[in-house]
């Protein structure tokens, strides 16, 4: 259950998807907190049910039921202003800054969990949903209450194999 099942299901040529698993997530620099919201996070965006149901399986034992909700609501709320603010960027006309988006986040005020983290998780997912707008704000948020180069790698490392799996799986299913 949970990674093993994962690694269990990669085809061979993915081999190094399979060994990054546990070198990301169970061997991050980063508290089990938030290494596994992290993966959880970018397991939502990631979309592969088999991703999802097995990282959500495992991540629970060290997330806790607030932390699993807060992991997702994380990937909810940058599945909306990922879109958003990636879209406003691509256009290129400056007269949309001065508009207000005018999208509820309440989340991000009180995500259940340590801002911190919760933060972490959603610069993770603008990372897989390609918006560096967010990925911008997000990664100057995270520095400027205290968290390293190292740490934010670490969560994008996380980031990359997670949706790396979530891709091969999804691959494998459409050629069966």
């Amino acid at each position: 259950m949970g990674l093993d099942t994962i690694r269990a299901a990669l085809p061979a040529y993915a081999g190094d998807i399979a060994l990054n698993l546990d070198s990301t997530i169970r061997a991050a620099t980063l508290t089990p907190v938030q290494a596994w919201g992290t993966a959880l996070a970018c397991a939502v965006a990631a979309r592969n049910p088999v991703v999802l149901r097995e990282i959500a399986a495992e991540a629970l034992g060290h997330l806790g039921p607030d932390g699993v909700e807060a992991a997702k609501g994380a990937a909810a709320v940058m599945a909306m202003t990922n879109t958003y603010y990636r879209a406003r960027h691509l256009i290129g006309d400056e007269r949309y800054a001065s508009i207000p988006a005018r999208l509820r986040m309440r989340i991000v005020a009180r995500p259940g969990v340590d801002k911190g983290d919760f933060k972490l998780w959603c610069l993770a997912v603008s990372a897989i949903n390609g918006c560096g707008i967010c990925l911008e704000s997000h990664e100057k948020t995270l520095r400027d209450n205290g968290f390293t180069p190292e740490q934010v790698n670490e969560a994008l490392r996380i980031s990359a194999v997670v949706h790396a799996a979530a891709v091969t799986l999804d691959a494998e299913a459409a050629l069966a």
